[in-house]
C-alpha cells in the first residue's frame, strides 16, 4: 500500500489500478484576466501657456472597498515627461519597469556620458499606444488609461491619452475614468477659445500655471463629491521647461462644501 502523502485519499493502485491523470489535461486555449482586481479612478490634465499639469488621487480600490489609500498613480519621466494612470494597478507597475527599463537604455546608448536622453512626451505616448495595442492584439491587454503630459519635439506643450485598446487622444483638456464625465465640462470651460474666430482649440494658450492648476483642484472636489472610487488625497505635478518637473504627493482637498447634500433625496434617511 501506498503510504505517501501525496497518495492519501486516492484509490489503491494494487485494488483498483494506477491513478488516472488524462481528467487533468487541459485542452482551451490559455486565458487571460479580462477584469482587473485593484484599480484607480480618473486622472485629470490640462495645457497651460507654458506646460501641462496633471492630477490624480491616491485611491487604489479593491472592487468596492477603498483598500489601499496611498498609491500614487503619477509617475515622471526625466527630463520633462509626466504619466497620470488609471486603471489595474499591477499593470501600471508594469509599464513602470518598462519605462525605467528604457529610460536606462536610452541613457547609455547616448554618446555623451553626462546628457541625459532625448525622447520627449510625444515620443513616449507614441512608445507606450505601440506598447498597449501590441498587448492588446494578443488579447493580453493591460488594463490602462494613460495620460501624457510634457513636450513635443517643437518644444509645445503635449498632452494626450492612451487606452487599453491602443487608442489615441489629444486634446488641450484630459481626462480619464469617471473624470471623463464630471471633469472635462470644466475644463473645457477654462480653455475655451474664440469660437466666432475659428480658434476654440487654441484657448490654452492663454490659460496661466494658476488658473489650470486650481481648475485641476476643483474638478477633483467634484469628483470627491461625486465619485465613489475617489479619495480627497491626491498627488499633482507640473512640467514646465524652466522649472522641470514639480509634484506635490499626499495633498488634501480644501475648502469642501457639503451643504448640497442636504437636498438630496432617494438613499439613507432621506427617501422622501
Amino acid at each position: 500500500m501506498n503510504h505517501f502523502p501525496q497518495a492519501w485519499g486516492r484509490p489503491r493502485d494494487d485494488v483498483y489500478g494506477p491513478y488516472d491523470h488524462s481528467f487533468l489535461e487541459q485542452s482551451n486555449p490559455v486565458s487571460h484576466t479580462q477584469s482587473p482586481a485593484v484599480t484607480g479612478t480618473s486622472v485629470i490634465g490640462v495645457k497651460f501657456k507654458d506646460g501641462v499639469v496633471l492630477a490624480a488621487d491616491n485611491l487604489a480600490s479593491y472592487g468596492s472597498l477603498a483598500r489601499f489609500p496611498g498609491i500614487k498613480r503619477l509617475h515622471t519621466f526625466p527630463p520633462h515627461t509626466l504619466l497620470g494612470f488609471g486603471g489595474d494597478v499591477s499593470d501600471m507597475q508594469y509599464i513602470d519597469r518598462l519605462l525605467m527599463s528604457l529610460s536606462i537604455r536610452e541613457n547609455y546608448s547616448s554618446t555623451d556620458p553626462s546628457a541625459q536622453h532625448t525622447l520627449s512626451a510625444q515620443n513616449l505616448h507614441t512608445y507606450l499606444s505601440k506598447l498597449l495595442y501590441s498587448r492588446r492584439s494578443k488579447f493580453n491587454p493591460l488594463w490602462n488609461s494613460i495620460l501624457v503630459g510634457g513636450f513635443n519635439s517643437s518644444g509645445e506643450p503635449f498632452l494626450s491619452s492612451v487606452d487599453l485598446l491602443g487608442t489615441t487622444f489629444s486634446s488641450p483638456t484630459m481626462a480619464s475614468g469617471f473624470g471623463a464625465h464630471l471633469a472635462q465640462p470644466l475644463l473645457r470651460r477654462l480653455v475655451e477659445g474664440d469660437e466666432a474666430k475659428g480658434n476654440a482649440e487654441e484657448g490654452w494658450k492663454n490659460v496661466t500655471r494658476e488658473q489650470a492648476v486650481e481648475a485641476v483642484k476643483e474638478c477633483l472636489k467634484v469628483l470627491w463629491y461625486r465619485d465613489a472610487r475617489s479619495s480627497e488625497r491626491y498627488s499633482i505635478a507640473v512640467v514646465t521647461k524652466e522649472g522641470g518637473l514639480e509634484v506635490k504627493e499626499d495633498e488634501r482637498l480644501e475648502g469642501q462644501k457639503w451643504a448640497f447634500a442636504e437636498g438630496i433625496r432617494g438613499y439613507g434617511t432621506q427617501v422622501n
